[in-house]
């Protein structure tokens, strides 16, 4: 293991319970990992396929999440592939072709690529050693990015009954811990949770009054550090961008609506640093490995605090200080009431309802932020002040010591 660990990773130790994890999977056993955004999860099934007898199969929902995995696999001198919409016939062919012949370690596949006509066969055709379900949140309808083509991965599970699964996610309550263990069937397994405590992370609520004046001033009162700027809406991220551009701040855009080629462009120009700034919808960041981002903008409310959680954990990954502000406002509340009144079914309105309720209830409170988040994962937090939250840095005797979400 670690000498795996030192040639193909190029680290000297491992970060912590990777290694109780990793000697779990090669026992054969399931294992569900909840670690936080940084904590190395990919490593925990990586690792493993590296001495297991077979294919690591990886369900992964982001196509430029597995070109990112396989891309930084291959330069670790690691046989990785991915098989997604992405690619045309022949390459498609080529990937098959080289997974018959036991070429391939890992294999990433998106979870609608189970569903295509004839897949189950050919997967049954392979030695799949191990299946890893990487943002396994979105296998439960109480996760804050609910999948339900997630839910056919249990497929899989009855093509390979005795093959160990993996499962992984950065944010998952307790309700969602329990239904993915129940729709992945696990039995006989072990969970590892890190802790949920970013120690490095400032977090601040602030008023949505002249929002964008005040992020101008933040930015270039922090000149030269990277940054995201989480925007509902793509109308936004444009805007704001354009914005910045004009008021001479280095900044890009990023969401599904650009042509691939232009998101893939604006994605590397912030993560080479070219760009200083990155304003983004929320489908920026899964698997974003930058370690320097030096402060997360919340300008519109999330939906939960799952995602919040996930997104905010994209700051100071190298940990050092970073700060995480959002700007509350209760327009952003009606917005997000509105879009909940358009779904059709009752159980995902009373979710999404919840949820939203518990974001107001993170964002108003006089509550030490930090405690708040960990309480909601289900961790217990010591300390009467972090320290680390505008709460508790303008602490009083009114500051509440306990809250019930």
């Amino acid at each position: 293991m670690h000498s795996i660990l030192k040639k193909h990773f190029g680290f000297d130790e491992f970060l912590p319970l990777q290694k109780d994890i990793i000697e779990n999977v090669i026992s054969g056993n399931d294992t569900l990992v909840l670690l936080p955004t940084g904590g190395g999860k990919s490593l925990c099934y990586q690792l493993p396929a590296m001495l297991l007898p077979g294919i690591t199969l990886v369900v992964s929902p982001l196509i430029s999440l597995m070109k990112d995995q396989v891309s930084g696999l291959e330069d670790n001198d690691i046989s990785a592939a991915y098989l997604n919409s992405s690619l045309g016939v022949r390459e498609e062919r080529s990937v098959k072709e080289r997974l018959k012949n036991g070429e391939i370690k890992l294999l990433y596949v998106a979870p609608e690529r189970l569903l295509k006509d004839g897949f189950m066969d050919f997967l049954r055709t392979l030695p799949v050693s191990l299946l890893a379900v990487d943002e396994a949140h979105c296998i439960s309808e109480w996760g804050h990015d609910f999948r339900p083509e997630y839910r056919k991965i249990s497929l899989v599970r009855g093509l390979f009954p005795e093959v160990p699964v993996i499962a992984l996610t950065a944010t998952a309550t307790l309700k969602v811990r329990g239904d993915i263990v129940r729709q992945l069937a696990f039995h006989d397994y072990k969970q590892f949770c890190g802790s949920f405590d970013r120690k490095n992370l400032h977090y601040a609520i602030r008023p949505k009054q002249n929002s964008y004046d005040e992020i101008l001033n933040y930015i270039e009162d922090h000149a030269g550090q990277s940054g995201i700027i989480y925007c509902h809406s793509r109308a936004s991220a444009d805007r704001i961008a354009k914005d910045l551009l004009s008021d001479g701040i280095s900044a890009c855009v990023y969401h599904a609506g650009l042509p691939q080629k232009e998101r893939e462009k604006n994605q590397k120009l912030f993560m080479t640093g070219s760009v200083q700034v990155v304003t983004a919808t929320i489908a920026f960041g899964m698997g974003i490995d930058k370690s320097n981002v030096r402060f997360v903008i919340h300008h519109d409310l999330p939906k939960n605090i799952e995602g919040y959680y996930q997104e905010t954990g994209r700051a100071g990954r190298d940990g050092k200080p970073a700060e995480c502000i959002l700007f509350f406002s209760y327009h952003d509340k009606m917005k997000h009431e509105f879009f909940i009144s358009k779904k059709t079914d009752p159980d995902q309105i009373r979710i999404a309802e919840q949820q939203l309720e518990t974001m107001v209830t993170y964002c108003t409170a006089n509550f030490c932020r930090r405690k708040m988040l960990l309480q909601y994962f289900g961790e217990k937090y010591p300390n009467e002040n972090c320290g680390m939250c505008d709460v508790c840095l303008n602490f009083s005797p009114a500051v509440r010591t306990s809250i019930k979400w």
